[in-house]
C-alpha cells in the first residue's frame, strides 16, 4: 500500500494514525504542498480534486481522509473501527460527516490561515471552530469516546484538527473534556504524532 502524503496535513494525519493502530504495512511517498506537488499531472491522475491524502491499494486508488479511513477500517479493522449495524454505522458517519463540516470549516481553516497564507475569513472560521469545540466537548463530558463508547474513526476523523485548534489561535483552554480525550487518543497502541501536536 502506498500513501500519498504531507507531514502538516491534518487529513494525512488520519490516514497516518489509521495505518499505525491497525499495523498496516505501507509506503509513504511525501507530496510537497507548498511546491504545488499535488497539482501535478501525475498526482491529479490520482486525485482529480489535486489534494492529499491518497492511498493506492494495488489496483486500488482512494482520495478523501474520510472515504480512506472508511475503506481501511472495513477491510482491516472488523467491527471494531468500523460497525456493520445501521445504528452503528451512522453514529460514526455523523461524526466523519461532523470532521468534513463543522471541523473543517472551524479550525482547519483558522490554522490553514495563520500557516498557509489561505485566503480566509479568520474570525469566522475561528468563530466556528469555537462552536465546533464546545459541541465536542459537552458530548464528551457526557462520553469517553464520540460514538459507541469505543475507539473508532469517529475519534480518529475528529482528533487532528480539533488538536490542533491552537494553530489557528484557537485556546483550548475552555475544553477540558475534549483534553481528556486528547489524552485518550495518545494512549492508544500505535499513536504517532505530527508537527503541531502538544
Amino acid at each position: 500500500m502506498k500513501l500519498y502524503d504531507a507531514a502538516a496535513s491534518g487529513n494525512c494525519h488520519k490516514v497516518r494514525l489509521l495505518l499505525s493502530m491497525l499495523d498496516i504495512a505501507h509506503e509513504v511517498i511525501s507530496v510537497s504542498l507548498p511546491n504545488m506537488a499535488q497539482k501535478t499531472p501525475d498526482h491529479m491522475a490520482r486525485n482529480p480534486l489535486g489534494l492529499v491524502p491518497v492511498i493506492e491499494d494495488g489496483d486500488v486508488t482512494i482520495y478523501d481522509s474520510q472515504a480512506i479511513l472508511v475503506y481501511l477500517a472495513s477491510k482491516h479493522g472488523g467491527e471494531n473501527w468500523l460497525p456493520g449495524d445501521p445504528v452503528g454505522r451512522a453514529m460514526v458517519q455523523q461524526w466523519l460527516s461532523f470532521a468534513v463540516n463543522e471541523l473543517w470549516h472551524g479550525p482547519a481553516l483558522a490554522r490553514a490561515k495563520l500557516l498557509f497564507g489561505r485566503d480566509i475569513d479568520l474570525g469566522r472560521a475561528q468563530a466556528s471552530a469555537e462552536m465546533s469545540l464546545s459541541i465536542m466537548n459537552q458530548h464528551l463530558g457526557r462520553n469517553d469516546r464520540l460514538a459507541l463508547g469505543r475507539p473508532t474513526i469517529a475519534d480518529i476523523a475528529c482528533y487532528p484538527y480539533s488538536a490542533l485548534a491552537e494553530d489557528g489561535e484557537i485556546s483550548l483552554a475552555p475544553y477540558d473534556a475534549l483534553a481528556a480525550w486528547f489524552a485518550r487518543i495518545k494512549a492508544l497502541p500505535g499513536f504517532v504524532t505530527m508537527p503541531g501536536l502538544k
